[in-house]
This record gives structure tokens, sequence and C-alpha cells, in this order.
């Protein structure tokens, strides 16, 4: 018993030092950190640990029949630049083009900007070159509902 404990402990010391790298190298990050060669009760902890955060999302990808990666995105930095980001289209009047990023990510955006009347939001390119363009809306759905309504009377 006393042996299982102090592996445990060991265990537990080693997932406590992969996450506070991970939280290190997300703090000012929108780009996800890729965790490799994990065996899967370390990946659960991982994800268990982070879980508990809003701000950080973790999901496992199968790599080949052994292999598998972990992912922690930092979904609420991601939030925020893309906030950051529509906002200086906004106040210049130009189209920000955001870097290339996952279909997870590019999902993050859109949903964190699908809101927003005043911007149109699309994605542009083919695989790994797939990336956002946030552009102003000129006229927003609110002007196209109202041209509508007028057209009818």
């Amino acid at each position: 018993m006393e042996r299982r404990e102090r592996h445990h402990s060991g265990a537990d010391e080693k997932i406590n030092k992969i996450v506070r790298k991970v939280e290190d190298d997300l703090r000012d990050s929108i780009v996800p950190v890729s965790l490799m060669g994990l065996p899967a009760s370390e990946r659960r902890l991982i994800h268990q640990h982070f879980d508990r955060d809003s701000d950080i999302v973790t999901k496992t990808y199968k790599i080949n029949e052994e292999e598998y990666e972990l992912r922690v995105y930092p979904v609420g930095n991601l939030k925020r630049y893309a906030e950051k980001r529509a906002a200086e289209a906004m106040q210049n009047g130009q189209k920000a083009e955001l870097p290339p990023m996952s279909s997870y990510e590019r999902f993050v955006i859109h949903e964190a900007l699908k809101d927003n009347d005043a911007l149109k939001v699309a994605s542009f390119g083919e695989g790994a070159e797939r990336h956002i363009v946030i552009e102003p809306n000129l006229f927003g759905r609110g002007l196209k509902k109202i041209i509508k309504k007028i057209k009818l009377f």
C-alpha cells in the first residue's frame, strides 16, 4: 500500500508539473498546447484539471492505433483576441485577417462573434491555410430588415 501511494504522488507531481507548464504556455497565447506520448490515465487527469476552467478546453485526437495527441485550447484568449480584432476592424473600417487556425479554433471565433450584426465573419482558404476574415458589415441585418419592411408598404 505504501509503495502504491508513493507511485500515486509521483504521478500527481508529474501531472502538476505538466499542468503548470501548460498554464504558463497559454497565459498570453491564442495557440493551443499539444501534448504527445501521455498514457490514457494521465490524459484523463489533465482533462479533469482543466474541466474546471471555462477559459480552457481540452480535446484528445487519435493519431494512429497507439498514439494520441491532447490539445489544450486557450478558448478565453481566443474569444478576447477575436473581440479585439473585431473592434479594430469596426474602428478603422477595414477587414481584419486572422492567422490560420484549426477548425475548432475557427468555431470558437465564429461563436464569439456570431451575435454582432455589425460584422461579417467568414472562413477562407484550404487546409492548414484556412483562416477567418472579420469585416465591418456596412449594411447590417438591422438595416436589411428595415429595407424589407419599407418594401412591404
